[in-house]
């Protein structure tokens, strides 16, 4: 390739004389064709002689892009037509990876445009490398509002999206000696193909400021905020294309601007710096997801985002439904709003606000409205996730929502009261302020007391729902508390991921299994088919030469695709227990040491997750692993037998290359804290066994493909909380085991760590003493299971046997049978039936 200094990549070959004599020319092709040399010529601007595969991108997708707008455009105008009740999904995190392939397989286009481009000399498969991941998740949550959105445009269910445009997303992880490094994520650097921006859609958003009372003519009061500050919500537009392109929904993502971009006052008098503070100030608000909360600022930074999103939902979607309905008393009917987890909940104060100083309802209607308007996901039992925001920090940022909080809290409690007039001790728990720690508000509680449906995401965290965080107000609610297990889009995580799989699935059972989850059911005849069992045996080896390539390209590792695969992949956090895995695979390379002649089962162990930036004891564990992967990668007693490799800056698309080459699925976090869990459905659905804990979906799982077909091992959510409350010092734990007093003694004495002996002190301390993540209560019996693997792969007629009934009993964990539940128990709206 030429280098082209007009570019950074430099430019493609010159394809102006490209032959196109053995591609079909049907009119389809064609046409796809014409329109990507017009977006290439008149959109972006160059001709094929010069064109760089990046603008060989752009143009193909704005050409795709064009065949999605009709179909967005007649799904829009059907729902005001048929007067539809929508959905609204607010969420912080919308992790939707790259969508060209995305849009391509729901509209059944991939075969069209990759002929189209084959008459130009242009490989479909290389630009597919050159979109970048929108990385604006951290993980499940995130992925899973993806999911949810293209299934809800799946089974025509009229719906929106409303997040945040980070600039930035979250931070693109650089692994240097081990430890990881933050830089900013460019996704947008080269512009969006996708989004439509609504220049003239904008919202004002307040901050600060003053409350005055008003008194009108006839003696009533209301109240007027006067804000200190003002920040534009500016729109721009995603289509959401459903399977098959038969509904077009949209996602609404939020940039902030200032109203006033330039002090041009400042500027003139010299102060160029500083007549761009408020713009800067403003900018913040959209610049990364997830900024530090560590400091009073970052803390604040984090309300002014949630806050801001919110707000700017709130405003569109009530100007939407007076355009539609007229009148403000029928939103219960016509608009559900789902809160994915507690970072909108300051949705339903800010509805109050809309509803009663905006539009001048009445408290208790508009309480009526807002309740029966909301409804409310929890995603996770850990403390810190439940958010809590400072009362002081409220009032000064938010205080007109700072009393309407006060307000709903003193009505909510004068009932709690009349029911239970001496429990001051229920009293101070369904509060929501938290009088005891600091005085803050309890969003959580909030998001609960505000909506009419509060669900879990799996039927263990649902229960513990009731038992723990809320019981006090699922005793005064009994029935606001229901269960919806997560669920993802087979779609992206099987036909466009694994593309070798689908081929077979389709040539077996039929290409009703495309449309139809449940006809994966189908392959259970042929579970012991010796002939099946090699086909679908090979699709996994091609998957596992991709990724083999991959990481010998990143990482410079030689790994053998015939050795078993076992990933663990997702956020790195102590209760997901990346620590565990690390502690079990020093104490397999110390027993392949002590005994290098026995038939051990070759082994890849394959690393991949973020940890968050403050996150030092996350950090403190990658860094571990690199260190444990240096020394096990470089002994020649060990060889093939145990490789480990951790692949940097884990995102959607590097979980596409990974999942559908995977033997085994680690999903071993401390029974009762996983909530649900959606990487473990996607390995399931791909054919990986799954090691586990009886934590999130694991339970769910094991009902649907079989005990036998899983490895179970640990401590069940009730024996960790007992083992808990009688100690978390694991001394003796420790000493009654060999092999973890081994590997904490090689750890703790600096054998992965010559260079600086005492780096893990503090982890081997934390783990001896306080071993809240039950880490040592849990490792024998995680070593002795996945023994129990070895053997089972030493056996490949019963694997492929257990894999395959792996993929043939997961259909119910469709993100497609997720999204009619929540229609339909939740929401009260018609979804289609399935296929």
């Amino acid at each position: 390739m030429d280098f082209d200094p007009r570019t950074k990549t430099g430019a493609s070959p010159d394809h102006s004389h490209a032959t196109d004599e053995a591609v079909p020319r049907d009119a389809g092709i064609m046409a796809l064709r014409t329109s990507i040399l017009n977006k290439l010529n008149y959109h972006v601007g160059k001709a094929r002689v010069v064109a760089t595969d990046r603008d060989w991108f752009v143009a193909t997708a704005l050409a795709v892009r064009d065949r999605v707008v009709d179909r967005w455009m007649a799904s829009t105008n059907l729902a005001y037509q048929q007067q539809s009740k929508r959905v609204y999904y607010l969420s912080l995190e919308f992790l939707v990876g790259r969508l060209l392939f995305d849009v391509l397989n729901n509209l059944d286009l991939t075969g069209t445009v990759r002929a189209a481009l084959r008459t130009l000399d242009v490989d479909l498969d290389a630009l597919r490398t050159l979109e970048p991941d929108a990385a604006l998740g951290n993980g499940g949550l995130g992925r899973l509002a993806a999911c949810f959105m293209e299934s809800m445009a799946s089974v025509g269910v009229p719906a929106h999206g409303y997040g945040i445009r980070y600039d930035h997303g979250l931070f693109q992880q650089v692994v240097k000696n081990g430890w990881q490094q933050e830089y900013p994520e460019e996704w947008l650097s080269l512009g969006n193909p996708w989004e439509f921006e609504r220049a003239e859609l904008y919202y004002d958003i307040g901050f600060g400021g003053s409350v005055e009372e008003v008194r009108g003519e006839d003696g009533a009061s209301s109240y007027a905020w006067r804000p200190a500050e003002i920040v534009e919500a500016l729109a721009y537009d995603t289509p959401v294309v459903g399977w098959r392109g038969r509904r077009v929904n949209t996602l609404r993502l939020w940039s902030a601007r200032p109203a006033d971009p330039l002090r041009l006052d400042t500027f003139n008098r010299g102060d160029h710096v500083g007549a761009l503070t408020e713009r800067v100030r403003a900018e913040a608000i959209t610049k990364v997801l997830y900024p530090s909360d560590a400091t009073p600022a970052g803390q604040e930074l984090r309300l002014r985002q949630e806050y801001f999103f919110a707000s700017a939902s709130l405003q569109d979607l009530v100007r939407r439904h007076i355009r539609a309905f007229k009148s403000l008393s029928t939103m219960p009917d016509k608009v559900a709003v789902q809160l994915n987890d507690t970072h909108p909940a300051i949705a339903i104060p800010e509805l109050m606000r809309i509803l009663i100083d905006l539009h001048g309802v009445p408290w208790d209607e508009a309480w009526r409205i807002t309740q029966g308007t909301f409804c409310y996901t929890n995603h996770t039992l850990l403390p810190e996730a439940l958010e809590r925001w400072p009362v002081p920090l409220m009032e000064q940022l938010l205080p007109r929502h700072m009393q309407i909080i006060y307000l709903i809290n003193a009505r909510h409690l004068a009932q709690v009261r009349a029911a239970f007039p001496d429990d001051h001790r229920l009293l101070s728990n369904v509060s929501l302020i938290d009088e005891y720690h600091g005085r803050s508000v309890r969003m959580g509680n909030l998001a609960f007391i505000g909506s009419h449906g509060v669900n879990g995401v799996s039927a263990l965290h649902t229960s513990l729902m009731r038992e723990t965080v809320f019981s006090d107000l699922h005793a005064l609610f009994p029935d606001r508390i229901v269960n919806q297990t997560n669920g993802i889009t087979f779609r992206r995580w099987l036909h466009q991921a694994n593309v070798g799989l689908t081929k077979l699935l389709v040539e077996t059972v039929g290409s009703r299994v495309l449309d139809d989850p449940t006809a994966l059911e189908s392959l259970r005849p042929l579970v012991g088919d010796a002939a099946f069992q090699q086909r679908f045996a090979k699709t996994r080896h091609d998957n596992k030469v991709v990724l083999a390539a991959l990481i010998r390209e990143q990482l410079d590792i030689i790994v053998d695709p015939a050795a078993l695969f076992d990933v663990q992949i997702k956020r790195i956090h102590e209760y997901k227990r990346q620590l565990l895995n690390i502690l079990e695979t020093i104490a397999l390379y110390d027993a392949i040491r002590a005994d290098p002649m026995q038939d051990w089962t070759p082994r890849v162990k394959i690393f991949s997750g973020k940890a968050a930036a403050g996150y030092h004891q996350a950090k403190l564990i990658i860094k571990l692993a690199h260190d444990v992967a240096r020394v096990i990668n470089a002994d020649p007693v060990v060889g093939d037998r145990l490789k480990v490799v951790f692949l940097p800056n884990y995102c959607v698309s590097l979980a596409e290359t990974i999942i559908p080459a995977a033997d085994l699925s680690e999903q071993i976090s401390t029974a009762g804290m996983e909530a649900s869990g959606t990487g473990n459905m996607k390995l399931a659905l791909n054919g990986a066994l799954t090691i586990g804990t009886l934590d999130g979906a694991n339970i769910e799982i094991r009902e649907r493909v079989g005990a036998e077909n899983m490895f179970i091992f640990g401590l069940e959510a009730a024996e960790v909380e007992a083992r808990r409350a009688a100690g978390v010092d694991a001394t003796e734990t420790i000493a009654a085991s060999g092999a973890l007093s081994g590997t904490l003694a090689a750890i703790e004495t600096g054998v992965f760590s010559p260079d600086e002996r005492e780096r893990y002190h503090s982890l081997v301390h934390a783990l001896r003493h306080h071993d809240h993540f039950l880490v040592c209560a849990d490792f024998d019996a995680y070593f002795a299971t996945q023994r129990a693997t070895d053997a089972l792969w030493r056996d490949p007629a019963a694997w492929w046997k257990s894999s395959i009934l792996n993929t043939a009993g997961v259909a119910w964990f469709s993100s497609d049978r997720a999204i009619r539940d929540y229609a339909r128990e939740l929401w009260n709206v018609p979804s289609w039936p399935e296929a």
